[in-house]
């Protein structure tokens, strides 16, 4: 609700006027639209009704500009003359002077003599014009007026973009025809498309993990009760919706990706659950009886587990500064799908279980009649089962899938899929319970029969020494693993890198620049930008203007003369090419983005060629979508001494120059420029007859003009100024000396009592608490390597300046130094993600010391998030990714709460088991029975990771299907943490 959802341009070789007048009725159009905000205008300039002074007919009525600024100023008032009390009421009487029509401009007495009466229109052309031009816009290199269309918070982007587009194609068509051919009505940053495409892609990658956990499930529990742990994933969902709905919480690329990150966890619980059942089943129990028993049974381990796993969440929800609007909603999706699959586990699941149960028999009976067929035919059918639930998923989620354009509306369109989903999840149970071979009844063995797992358990606790060996090993490799990570890791960022789709070229020059100048400068710049291959389209901005886009904080550089803001070419309508690389790449990809128009390749070339283009400075600024604010290296000197703080800024300065990676380095002192100052003599005008503001006055009449009043026309739905000014060729600083005040002593020249010198040119004074200060910020260059083989990254070259700063203290004494930017956010983060950390753990403690009332039992659970931490820093090294502060950390805190729940389980078990049999046989047991639930949960939270950790999203809908898309690259630290 703050920035342009999309950008409608209107070019054509018309007159402005014209141009103006279209985009106004369009601007009309849109913002009447209930879900749009509000559609500035860019690239225009406002109308005014200017009046043009003759100086060679002032000096024929024999009138000054000092008479001429008198007959103005006094005719425009608005004077209150009172109150009058009469019987009937009290009414207050005001003499107005404000013009309603440029007739009253043109009948404004200036001068009388006699009967005759000089009017204005005797001295002066009056004419409606645009005000003076402080910038020019251009789209793809025509002149335009755009509209940035920004939407109301809580509706739906993509829906109001398309209800933008077909408003804005409904107002062209009640055009001329000619005036359609004459003008080019273009949308551009458009992000309805953006979005679309990522939700796209998240939507495939939630598919592709609810795919993976299920063939995990599948794989180790058989049909039925993969179909039981199947069913909650939905389920949670819909909860989670529900949940979200009530908030008022719409659905973005955080809430998917929360439910992608959710996926493997939430079936957790159900897994638990299902896989007791399923044990005491197979035990002798009845059906309804052992979906009970699993409810009560794993009752508190299923609640202390899933309590754990949300107190890692919890202390996310007050994540402060950027980072936190960024991620705040990452730990609520999960907390309210957590705590909807906490409901399905233990109500949801136990109920359908006993249900099921009874269908099981059902379903057993045609399996065995089925037995009777050939083999073939009963393998056949297995597939064909399989496809038609694929069916069913893929038209209850799109009805149109299968249906097309006959596929009815509503909750109705839902009704053939549902329908086609479970009798596919049916006839899979069937089909599959058919093929499964018989095995031949042994015979029952007495005692109890341990597995290889057991013995191996039985091999490492019996034995006195063993315990202590493994611990021993256990932390010599993870001390081996935080010791290599410490040296061969590939540095720490502040956020993830992801590909641009948007930047802005700043074009930096110094001097007195007129406008011309500085858009014949833009222009070369705008020349090269739209010759690059990859460049979708460009605006083009000199001077003042620009579009309103969100540049994460950052501001251009105070010396910039313009700029142009470029769309990169979108990821999914680039060319394309054969796939390359490793497995994953062929296995899922027949052709894949040519690299040569990725995002950086393409801005890595546009800085080339824009390096060539001489007497100016350019500066590209990604516009990234993630949290950060601006160039990373950004320091902030403090003091009180203007002297001392400009030698330090100049110190600054030529390090940065001279250390290597360090770019696009800027600065807040003051530009070199001058001022014209005009000083007055107060005592020699005022035996004149003027004083200051007269002389101001005249000045006004030189620069912008008098304001005279706001008038009304036909060609503007707002008030327009009036205003009195010289001739164009006359507006000069010389024309000062030839303004004449008229005095006793005749007409007096100006210049008898001002001074007109240059002057420094004055800047802004910024201070924070009280004291000024003065920043130099900085870019760093992308792949290079410092001596240590290491990549040299913004924390890299902070902590080198940090410790010149330190070490040599270079500054002079008063001035104080601190980073600011986004090394404050990242510190920010980073100190609460190591609180969130301590936090999380101590509220896991607590649940822990309450669930099995033993405080080595508790540090025991907790001794696993140590290990996971380790094989975080295992897959960092794999992967060769560097350690992300919010991402990575996001990830370590979350893994605190997932990883524990294992234990819990085992912990709980053991206690059981413990109560009626000797300690190490309690062990052997509890490792036997809860290895295949342990397995099952860790394999599964890796299954729902897996896709966005190797940036996969299989499109089951539309088909096809994306790797390393810029969306996939923001989660893949985070997905392999």
């Amino acid at each position: 609700s703050e920035f342009p959802i999309i950008i409608v341009s209107l070019t054509g070789n018309l007159p402005e006027r014209t141009l103006l007048r279209l985009a106004k009725d369009l601007q009309d159009r849109l913002e009447g639209l209930e879900p749009v905000l509000e559609a500035p205008l860019a690239g225009h300039r406002d109308e005014m009704l200017e009046v043009i002074i003759d100086p060679v007919r002032l000096e024929a009525y024999n009138i000054t500009a000092q008479d001429l600024i008198g007959a103005v100023v006094n005719n425009n008032q608005l004077i209150a003359a009172g109150e009058l009390e009469m019987d009937s009421g009290a009414f207050s009487v005001k003499i107005p002077s404000s013009f309603d029509d440029s007739r009253d401009v043109f009948n404004l007495p200036v001068k009388t003599n006699g009967d005759r009466v000089v009017t204005l229109n005797d001295v002066a052309d009056i004419r409606l014009t645009f005000e003076d031009r402080a910038g020019t816009a251009r789209f793809n290199g025509l002149q335009t007026v755009a509209l940035q269309v920004v939407k109301r918070k809580g509706y739906n982007l993509i829906d109001t973009a398309a209800l933008v587009r077909a408003e804005v194609a409904a107002e062209r068509d009640t055009w001329p025809a000619e005036l359609q051919h004459a003008v080019s009505v273009t949308t551009s940053n458009d992000q309805s498309t953006t979005v679309a495409s990522m939700v796209s892609q998240l939507e495939g990658s939630v598919l592709t993990a609810i795919a993976l956990v299920m063939i995990v499930v599948l794989a180790s529990l058989g049909a039925r009760p993969a179909l039981l742990v199947g069913f909650a994933i939905p389920t949670s969902f819909l909860l989670c919706f529900a949940f979200l709905a009530v908030m008022g919480v719409s659905i973005s690329n955080i809430v998917m990706f929360g439910l992608i990150l959710a996926v493997g966890m939430l079936v957790d619980g159900a897994i638990v659950v299902v896989e007791y059942a399923d044990r005491r089943i197979s035990e002798g129990s009845g059906p309804m009886h052992a979906y009970v028993e699993a409810a009560k049974r794993m009752f508190w381990p299923v609640i202390s587990s899933t309590a754990t796993t949300l107190c890692a969440f919890l202390p996310m929800l007050f994540w402060p500064g950027v980072p936190g609007q960024f991620m705040g909603m990452l730990p609520v999706t999960l907390i309210f799908v957590l705590s909807a699959s906490l409901v399905v586990a233990l109500v949801y699941l136990p109920v359908m279980g006993g249900v099921s149960g009874r269908l099981a028999r059902t379903f057993g009976h045609i399996s065995d009649a089925l037995r009777a067929w050939p083999l073939m035919v009963r393998i056949a059918l297995v597939p064909a089962a399989l496809y038609l639930l694929f069916l069913g998923a893929m038209t209850l989620l799109n009805p149109a899938y299968l249906l097309g354009d006959a596929a009815p509306g509503g909750v109705m369109g839902a009704v053939p899929g549902l329908i086609m989903f479970l009798a596919g999840a049916s006839l899979v149970s069937i089909a599959m319970e058919a093929v499964k071979p018989t095995v031949r009844p042994r015979a029952i063995r007495a005692g109890y029969r341990r597995t290889p797992f057991g013995h191996l358990i039985r091999i490492i606790s019996a034995n006195p020494v063993m315990p202590l060996v493994t611990i021993g090993a256990v932390a010599l490799f993870v001390f081996g693993v935080f010791a290599y990570y410490g040296q061969h890791n590939k540095g720490v960022d502040f956020f993830v890198e992801s590909e641009p789709e948007q930047a802005i070229v700043y074009v930096r020059a110094r001097g007195n620049l007129s406008l011309q100048d500085k858009d014949a400068l833009v222009k070369q710049v705008e020349d090269v930008v739209l010759a690059t291959d990859g460049v979708d389209s460009a605006f083009a901005f000199a001077g003042d203007g620009g579009l309103n886009q969100n540049t994460g904080g950052g501001e251009g550089p105070s010396d910039t003369i313009g700029q142009v803001q470029i769309e990169i070419t979108p990821w999914d309508q680039r060319p394309r090419v054969a796939a390359k690389g490793g497995l994953i790449k062929r296995l899922f990809l027949h052709s894949e983005v040519d690299p040569y128009y990725d995002g950086d390749a393409v801005l890595a070339r546009l800085e080339t060629a824009l390096h060539q283009i001489p007497g100016i400075y350019t500066e590209i600024l990604n516009l990234s979508r993630g949290p950060a604010s601006g160039k990373p290296v950004h320091l902030r000197l403090t003091g009180t001494d203007w002297g001392p703080m400009r030698d330090a800024v100049e110190t600054v300065r030529a390090k940065l120059q001279s250390t290597t990676g360090i770019v696009d380095i800027e600065d807040t002192l003051p530009l070199p420029g001058i001022d014209w100052q005009i000083d007055v003599d107060v005592e020699k005008a005022g035996r004149f007859g003027a004083d200051v503001a007269t002389v101001g006055a005249m000045v006004q009449l030189v620069t912008r003009g008098i304001l005279l009043d706001t008038m009304r026309v036909d060609s503007s739905d707002e008030e327009i100024d009036i205003r009195v000014r010289l001739p164009e060729a006359d507006r000069v600083l010389s024309t000062l000396d030839t303004l004449r005040v008229r005095t006793s002593d005749g007409l007096v020249p100006l210049a008898n009592f001002i001074t007109i010198t240059p002057v420094r040119k004055l800047a802004e004074i910024h201070r924070v608490d009280q004291k000024r200060f003065y920043d130099i910020k900085a870019d760093v260059a992308p792949g290079l390597t410092n001596a240590k083989g290491q990549p040299i990254t913004a924390n890299e070259r902070i902590a080198v300046l940090t410790d010149w700063l330190k070490t040599d203290r270079p500054l002079p004494d008063g001035v104080d130094w601190e980073w600011t930017g986004d090394q404050e956010d990242q510190a920010e983060s980073q100190a609460f993600l190591g609180n969130a950390f301590a936090g999380a753990l101590g509220l896991m403690f607590i649940i822990l010391l309450a669930q099995f009332n033993s405080f080595y039992n508790a540090v025991l659970v907790l001794l696993a998030v140590v290990l996971s931490t380790a094989g975080v820093l295992i897959g960092m090294l794999v992967m060769g990714q560097p350690f992300s502060i919010i991402m990575t950390g996001t990830g370590i805190v979350a893994l605190a709460g997932i990883v524990v729940n294992n234990n819990i389980v085992l912990i709980d078990t053991y206690q059981d088991y413990s109560r009626y049999m000797p300690r190490i046989e309690a062990i052997v047991r509890t490792a036997e029975t809860r290895i295949r639930p342990v397995l099952l949960t860790t394999l599964t939270t890796m299954a729902g990771l897996t896709p966005m950790m190797f940036g996969l999203s299989l499109d089951f809908i539309g088909g096809g299907s994306t790797l390393d898309s810029p969306t996939a690259l923001w989660w893949k630290q985070l997905a392999t943490a």
